[in-house]
């Protein structure tokens, strides 16, 4: 009899153990946002007769899946596959270029077994992985580290702004700036690095307040750059000619990524055009008011006047169906989410946990070990 209560113990605690250092908000919370996400999707749907909700649920449930059973991996193993992951990503986004499927003006998909699967997503956590490995050995406390992570990086941030997606290469840019700040960098040198881009646009928009940026780039760069003169001879230069070429570099891109940089400033400037989304998806919040139409009776919604409102718009569903209060609610999720992850990342013991907010590096337990 005492055996067998002895052995119930350690079942139990077998069963037990593994979920004892769970961060429950971060499991939770993303939980249910994945699950209110479904809900949405099938309700801006429901008169459209499409079915993405199935398969978003889908992907989040193998999403869950791979989440608990990387959880019960070493993940400081990561580092020693660094140079694989990295390979397979920039491999992953080479292929969308040949067997990509195009879209709205973009080949960013690759279909699998009916499942549209966009590599650029998978390869923000790849970057992730690899520029923490390689910070976590060098902080980026010197030029040289700098430079490396900069030059590891351009490589899938080429192929992902060759699709093209601009918004995704705009998060390639605030992934590697974030995790160079993290890793020691000196934001004096962070500044410098988006000075060039910041000069472009503000010798085209208000010429006086590029004088300003440019003896302000002069300042930071004698103060933090290691050999200072040459230095700053060097960065004003550069944001010269960055403003100087500022037409050019314009025309480079596509006439949808120009409208995506200016037309949020005036949207009603091209009311049935590039403003349409803007404008619609604003009504549709605005006549949420504080508890929302209710789910499944939002008229934006359900009458399609909202492009895209399935994808990229969703949020004005949640603001006309669950009024300003789901709004605010589903804001403060993400916004825990992130103070989760700050903490969590003060508080790792070691830097490759902390440059990718393990939670498991908090009380520097392992999985089978914790």
């Amino acid at each position: 009899m005492l055996l067998k209560k002895s052995f119930g113990r350690i079942r139990w605690k077998a069963l037990v153990q593994p979920w004892q250092n769970v961060d429950w908000w971060l499991f939770v919370l993303p939980v249910g946002l994945t699950v209110l996400g479904g809900v949405m999707i099938r309700s801006v749907e429901m008169n459209q007769g499409w079915t993405d909700w199935r398969q978003h649920w889908i992907t989040g449930g193998v999403g869950l899946f791979l989440a608990l059973a990387i959880a019960r991996w070493r993940y400081d193993q990561l580092m020693q596959w660094r140079w694989i992951i990295y390979g397979i990503t920039n491999v992953s986004l080479l292929a969308v270029m040949f067997i990509g499927r195009q879209e709205l003006g973009a080949q960013r998909w690759i279909n699998i077994f009916g499942f549209n699967l966009q590599p650029s997503e998978f390869a923000k956590l790849g970057i992730v992985i690899t520029i923490a490995s390689l910070l976590s050995e060098r902080p980026a406390s010197n030029i040289p580290v700098v430079i490396r992570t900069l030059i590891i990086t351009a490589v899938p941030w080429t192929f992902v702004f060759l699709e093209p997606n601009l918004g995704t290469s705009l998060v390639f840019g605030a992934i590697t700036l974030g995790m160079l700040y993290w890793g020691n960098a000196n934001p004096g040198w962070l500044l410098l690095l988006l000075s060039p881009l910041l000069s472009a646009i503000l010798f085209n928009v208000f010429l006086p307040l590029w004088f300003v940026w440019i003896v302000l780039i002069a300042i930071v760069a004698w103060g933090t750059l290691p050999w200072y003169r040459l230095g700053t001879f060097a960065a004003v230069v550069i944001n010269l000619i960055s403003g100087a070429l500022g037409f050019f570099l314009w025309g480079l891109l596509k006439d949808y990524q120009k409208q995506r940089l200016v037309i949020f400033l005036d949207p009603d400037q091209d009311p049935l055009g590039g403003g349409y989304h803007l404008i619609q998806s604003r009504i549709a919040i605005g006549a949420g008011g504080l508890w929302g139409r209710g789910l499944n009776h939002g008229t934006q919604t359900q009458l399609n006047f909202i492009p895209e409102q399935h994808t990229d718009f969703i949020f004005a569903a949640i603001g006309e169906e669950l009024g300003f209060i789901g709004c605010f609610l589903v804001l403060l999720a993400f916004w825990f989410i992130c103070l989760r992850l700050v903490i969590i990342a003060q508080n790792a013991r070691d830097n490759f946990g902390s440059l990718i907010g393990d939670r498991r590096s908090v009380n520097g337990c392992i999985p089978n070990n914790c």
